[in-house]
């Protein structure tokens, strides 16, 4: 990988983690409790957990987005970004592009799913 994809991608992944990071100050800032004598009825409260349950499942998401992301910077540094872990061949730019984060080529991705389904079946 040349120096100019790298650092777009440095970018890009720079971009996001901050994103992720605000996002989650402001969600911690607006508080997730909530007064259930403040709400009229049991819909209210209903939908108001439904709603804390989403958000909580959303920033769980971001945490594990967040730490691939932390990982991929690291690997920029240690000069591995970009190669599969399976087999050491370079990752595509159109998958880095789609997934700046991955792991792995399409095709050792591929086979992993592959294997995946057969264990869940």
């Amino acid at each position: 990988m040349n120096k100019k994809d790298l650092k777009r991608f440095k970018e890009i992944l720079s971009k996001r983690r901050s994103e992720i990071v605000a996002a989650a100050v402001n969600t911690k800032e607006e508080g997730m409790g909530f007064d259930p004598n403040d709400l009229p009825d049991e819909v209210d409260l209903a939908s108001t957990e439904a709603g804390q349950s989403l958000n909580l499942r959303l920033r769980d998401r971001e945490r594990v987005l967040l730490k691939k992301i932390d990982e991929a910077l690291k690997k920029m540094e240690d000069d591995t970004y970009g190669i599969c872990e399976n087999c050491g061949e370079d990752i595509e730019i159109k998958r880095l592009e789609a997934r700046p984060v991955a792991d792995f080529c399409v095709r050792c991705k591929e086979e992993q799913e592959k294997k995946e389904k057969l264990y869940a079946e």
